[in-house]
């Protein structure tokens, strides 16, 4: 679950145990096949990038084990957080509505 910081694109990280960076190329994104399960980021391998479909990487924030690079921050990633944060409760709420459907 995403926490106080939002790491915009672009950033570069590496997960709990694992050996190779990934870069963040989105947030909030689903399997097309589960759609109710939110994770926090997307990315692809560093600095490879992206390959194809199969390639793409859906973690949540607490898997980050370090950040190497931090992604852009100006005014339009700065307005682009609030507004994840407003919507943020929305989609959890709905998170753990589904998972308590799930049993």
């Amino acid at each position: 679950m995403l926490k106080s910081e939002i790491l915009p694109v672009g950033s570069v990280v590496l997960l709990k145990n694992s050996t190779k960076r990934l870069m963040i190329i989105g947030l909030l994104q689903a399997k097309p096949e589960d759609m109710k399960r939110v994770y926090d980021y997307c990315g692809c391998v560093y600095p490879e990038g992206y390959m194809n479909p199969n390639n793409i990487y859906l973690f949540d924030a607490e898997q980050i084990e370090k950040v190497y690079y931090r992604g852009l921050v100006d005014e339009e990633q700065k307005a682009f957080e609030t507004r994840i944060r407003e919507i943020l409760p929305k989609i959890y709420e709905s998170q753990r509505k589904a998972e308590a459907d799930k049993g």
